[in-house]
Parts: structure tokens; C-alpha cells; sequence
């Protein structure tokens, strides 16, 4: 199922993609039909049902009639506007983006990493599709795009080993980790280059676990102003989506709407030599299989 937020007469709603996803459903009156008689938003279906839970409301989805929307007549917004907490993610975690790295940048010394490399990035509000990058023009000299794959979290867990790791999983979605480098590189770390507002375009909806194989091995590219610019595979990652669930999860409890951003393939801009920065104007469109596309303009 896909779960998605949307704008419609100048105010945001939840809802559902139709079966044959065409049309959105509002979350309410799926709710509605279960005995839920109440308007809550994605984050706080997250925090009210289970997997056994989604799966009874799809069935619901697919059993009644209802008013449906047209998807070209809304406007998507980000699935979850308002994490609860930061972003949670991966640095240098695809072979690809390392081995792309060492051959534009021969004098760096760039290894594999040992272990996974974690920064948290701060985005309230997440962006939608659609939604304007800042260019930031006079702070930032230096912008990029990444195409990534985000975790949402759907149980609270600790010490959750690999094996177990799909059970704490909600869903997926596209996330655009987008950088100020020469703000990220001169901090001496990430968090403030990644951090600024807009920074987080996602969506274009969750796609629920049960659509998705697991593990997870799917195609993602991205797209500059219609050029290719990166095309892999996550099977790529160096660390896993079980690896990671059970590493952060050592000591660290994982909480329902959490989100984990799993790093990005070869092709972003700084691995060009040289570099292929985005500015003003640049459109970026990310797509990930049997998840969908978002696009964005800087602006």
C-alpha cells in the first residue's frame, strides 16, 4: 500500500493510493470503515498501528467504494512533514560512490569504510515533490543532489538483530540528501551542510514493506536537467539495511516514524572531475523502483 499526504483546496490531508494507483483515498474514510472516527496524519497512523493493523486497512481499501481524488487534481506534500526526530544517515556507505571518488580525486585518500559512518540531519519541514531547493545563493557556492533510499520505521526496538530487522520496518521511500559541500567539508563535519532549510525533498509517498522484497535490491537513478547523471543498484550499499537496523540499534532504541536515509550511489555531483554542481533553474528527479519519482527545481 502507499501511503501519501496531500494538498487539496489549500489544505493537507492523508491518504491512500487507490489499488490500481490512480486516485487517493482519504486515510479518514478508510478509518472511518474500521471503527476510527478520527482525521490523524501518516506520522500518527504510524504510531497507532501495527503491520497486522495496515494490512487489515488495505483490505478495507480494497473491499468498499469510495470517493476518490484523482491523482493529477492534488498536490503532493512530503509523506511525514514533521519527523519527530532528525534524519538519521548513512555517509559513504556504496562502493560505486567510493570507487568514483578515488578515480576524480587520485591525490585523496578515500578507503572503504570499516564501519558505517552516522550523521543526523535536521529537516522540519521535509520537502515534496515538487517543492523548491533554496539556492541559497551568497551562502552556498557549492550544491548537490543525492539520491537515496529512506527507511521509515514502523516498531520500537533495541539490540534488534539482522535477522529481525525487517520486522521494524514501515516502509520506504526517495529521499534527496541534498549537500552544501564546501559548507559540509568546512565545518569539518556534516551536520550544518546538510542541515539547511529544504535541504530534505521526500516522497513521493511510503510504499508499505509487504510491496517490497526483502532484501531490498532495487534500481535508483537521478536525473540533472534530463541528463543521467547517477544509475546503480542498492545492492551496492557496503552496510546493508540489516546491518544497519542492528548497528544502531546496539544500545540505541529505534522509534516508530524514525527515518533512515541509506546513503547514495556514484554520480553526485562532487564525483565528477570536474565537479557537476546543481544552482538556480537546475531540475533534479530522482526515481527508485517500485517506488516512483520526485522531482525538484532549485530556486
Amino acid at each position: 500500500m502507499r501511503l501519501l499526504t496531500y494538498m487539496q483546496n489549500g489544505k493537507e490531508h492523508a491518504g491512500v493510493l487507490s489499488r490500481d494507483n490512480t486516485a487517493v483515498i482519504k486515510l479518514k474514510d478508510l478509518l472511518s470503515k474500521s471503527g476510527i472516527e478520527m482525521e490523524m496524519d501518516i506520522a500518527g497512523l504510524l504510531e497507532l498501528g501495527d503491520d497486522e493493523f495496515i494490512k487489515a486497512l488495505e483490505e478495507i481499501r480494497d473491499r468498499f467504494q469510495y470517493d476518490e481524488i484523482n491523482l493529477d487534481d492534488v498536490k503532493l506534500c512530503a509523506p511525514i512533514k514533521y519527523p519527530a526526530r532528525n534524519l538519521i544517515c548513512l555517509g559513504t556507505n556504496y562502493s560505486d560512490h567510493v570507487m568514483e571518488v578515488r578515480k576524480s580525486y587520485p591525490t585523496l585518500k578515500v578507503d572503504m569504510p570499516e564501519e558505517p559512518i552516522y550523521f543526523s540531519k535536521a529537516a522540519w519541514p521535509i520537502t515534496g515533490d515538487g517543492d523548491a531547493i533554496p539556492a541559497n545563493e551568497g551562502i552556498v557556492s557549492q550544491l548537490d543532489y543525492e539520491v537515496e533510499l529512506a527507511v521509515v520505521i514502523g516498531k520500537e526496538g533495541k539490540d534488534i538483530s539482522r535477522e529481525k530487522a525487517e520486522d521494524y520496518i514501515f516502509g520506504y521511500t526517495i529521499a534527496n540528501d541534498v549537500s552544501a559541500r564546501k559548507v559540509q567539508s568546512g565545518k569539518k563535519q556534516w551536520f550544518k551542510g546538510k542541515s539547511f532549510d529544504g535541504f530534505s525533498p521526500m516522497g513521493p509517498w511510503i510504499v508499505t514493506k509487504d510491496e517490497i522484497p526483502f532484501p531490498v535490491k532495487l534500481d535508483m537513478k537521478a536525473w540533472i536537467n534530463g541528463e543521467l547523471r547517477q544509475d546503480s543498484n542498492t545492492e551496492q550499499m557496503i552496510f546493508d539495511i540489516p546491518y544497519i537496523i542492528e548497528d544502531l540499534s546496539k544500545g540505541m532504541t529505534l522509534r516508530k516514524g524514525d527515518i533512515i536515509l541509506t546513503g547514495t550511489p556514484a554520480g553526485v555531483g562532487l564525483g565528477f572531475n570536474p565537479p557537476k554542481y546543481i544552482g538556480k533553474g537546475d531540475s533534479v528527479k530522482l526515481w527508485i523502483e517500485k517506488i516512483g519519482e520526485i522531482e525538484n527545481r532549485v530556486e
